[in-house]
């Protein structure tokens, strides 16, 4: 006799429709995002007073500027490792590695700690901002832009949040705990999101197929020459030319890089690179001319100007990626071009004693990056969104790097206080110019370069290459099993994903009917 099919335990309502799912990870976004990236400025400088007498200054501050070249490195080699691992384990995983630098920050003694703290922190924080991109990319669209939003707002705002925690403090070892609050809601919330994660049916995330894998692995090279070039100036104490000579060839050779691939992978490359240099170094410099004592109004007055930046920037992300679909091309120049604007306006006002004036760049260039990011996020699939991103964080280091010799290039021969108010409000004009011109140049290269045919069959993104439809054809013809989508494929939930070197058999979609028995019985 026929046997019924077996029929699963539904689901409750709340979890077959995900949006529990998505209500976990938007806080998950919101929190643990910026402690990632708040991880990059190094502040050591500014406690410098409460280090003990025999420790060495210089050689501990370049120990603590450490966790920038972790995370760098560790961002293209965590996409790639996403491919065997679920999103969820390493989201719990990076911030996990984030709470225990946390703990281990209160018993810093020596120098060997701190840069132990400081890399571990940067691993937690490469592991992070991969992983978060990952797992909102299949979800609603709203997720993907309050990714992109949220995350400029981090480069916007890391340097101020990153001096926050030291105002008035008595110990230098805040510097490497800034934030365990924030770091406890969000392992808590990343349990959270693993626990509806597996009660939802442990839907597989989207992952990099093995062309993009390797040019991640390709990534990682220019983040470790960058690295290397980076501890090899403190190090040294190289002189301003080279510096500046050595910045410029390692933002060239990232633009070079993000030349492979398809036309809408050229153009998301070139756009991460660009926030990355520019962004980040551009406010931690107009952070610290703002500092109470150089003629700004203080951490304090900062807040309500970036306050008003995020919030835009966020709401610019959602709505591009909800109502503006397959406008890359247009968008990204666009968000680019106001980021511009946003530096010309720095060169105007700043400094400033009333920090209201500061919304008018800080909302330039937040939502001039967020609509320039989410625009070509839109544009492209998993593998060219993470290979932009890792060529993106390592932009930061190489903006920093340019942005220092600018500085000392500023600074050389300052003798009075006032000298060095002036040079520092120099460098940061000079910055500001130089980074517009960057933002130009690159607008000018993606228009060129889009234009260029590329060999490769990169598939455009929600579009099948033709050995995953074959796999995914086959796994249709699983039994009435919810399909979820993973990178360009329908897989049967739970089942493991085709290997890539399984050969392309054809099968047909439902199998021919076989006699039953009772058909024998009945003759």
């Amino acid at each position: 006799m026929a046997v019924p099919p077996i029929q699963r335990s539904p689901l409750p309502a709340g979890l077959r429709h995900s949006w529990l799912l998505d209500v976990v990870l938007g806080l998950l976004v919101l929190v643990a995002l910026p402690l990632a990236i708040v991880t990059i400025p190094n502040t050591l400088s500014v406690v410098a007073d409460l280090l003990p007498g025999d420790f060495d200054q210089i050689g501990l501050s370049r120990t603590h500027g450490l966790a920038l070249p972790a995370l760098m490195l560790t961002v293209p080699l965590a996409a790639v490792a996403l491919r065997r691992m679920k999103v969820a384990h390493v989201l719990v995983a990076g911030l996990a590695l984030v709470a225990v630098a946390d703990a281990a920050g209160g018993y810093a003694a020596s120098e060997l700690v701190v840069g132990v703290v400081r890399v571990l922190r940067g691993v937690g924080g490469g592991l992070i901002v991969p992983a978060t991109l990952v797992a909102v990319w299949d979800r609603t669209p709203a997720l993907r832009g309050l990714w992109a939003g949220v995350l400029c707002v981090s480069l916007l705002e890391a340097q101020a949040l990153a001096l926050w925690p030291l105002v008035d403090v008595t110990s230098w070892k805040v510097t490497l705990q800034p934030y365990p609050m924030a770091t406890g809601v969000a392992l808590a919330l990343a349990a959270a999101y693993l626990l509806v994660w597996r009660l939802a049916g442990r839907a597989p995330a989207p992952a990099p197929d093995a062309r993009e894998r390797s040019r991640l692995l390709l990534a990682a090279v220019p983040a470790a020459a960058i690295a290397v070039v980076a501890v090899s100036t403190a190090s040294a104490g190289w002189g301003v030319v080279p510096v500046i000579l050595l910045a410029g060839v390692a933002i060239a050779g990232l633009l070079a890089l993000g030349s492979i691939g398809r036309a809408e992978g050229r153009t998301h490359a070139y756009t991460m690179v660009a926030v990355g240099v520019v962004l980040l170094p551009s406010t931690a410099q107009v952070t610290l001319v703002e500092m109470g004592g150089l003629g700004g109004p203080g951490l304090r007055g900062l807040w309500t100007p970036f306050g008003v930046a995020a919030v835009l920037a966020v709401v610019a992300g959602v709505g591009v990626r909800m109502f503006a679909k397959g406008v890359g091309r247009l968008a990204a120049p666009l968000g680019l071009l106001a980021m511009v604007v946003g530096l010309c306006s720095v060169r105007l006002v700043v400094p400033s004693a009333d920090g209201l004036v500061l919304a008018v760049p800080f909302t330039l260039l937040a939502v001039g990056a967020t609509v320039a990011v989410t625009a070509t996020l839109g544009e492209v699939g998993i593998g060219a969104a993470a290979f932009g991103l890792s060529l993106g964080v390592a932009g930061v280091l190489a903006g920093y790097l340019l942005g220092t010799g600018v500085q000392m290039w500023m600074l050389e021969g300052v003798g009075s206080r006032q000298e060095l108010v002036d040079s520092f409000v120099g460098a940061l004009h000079w910055w500001a110019l130089i980074g517009g011109f960057l933002l130009v140049g690159v607008i000018v290269l993606a228009a060129v370069m889009g234009r260029r045919p590329s060999r490769e069959e990169e598939p455009p993104s929600g579009e099948e290459p033709a050995e995953v439809a074959v796999g995914a054809g086959r796994e249709r013809g699983a039994a009435a099993q919810e399909p979820v989508t993973t990178w360009g494929s329908v897989v049967p939930e739970g089942s493991p994903a085709p290997e890539e070197d399984e050969p392309a058999e054809p099968v047909p979609a439902v199998p021919p009917q076989a006699p039953s028995p009772e058909d024998g019985e009945r003759s």
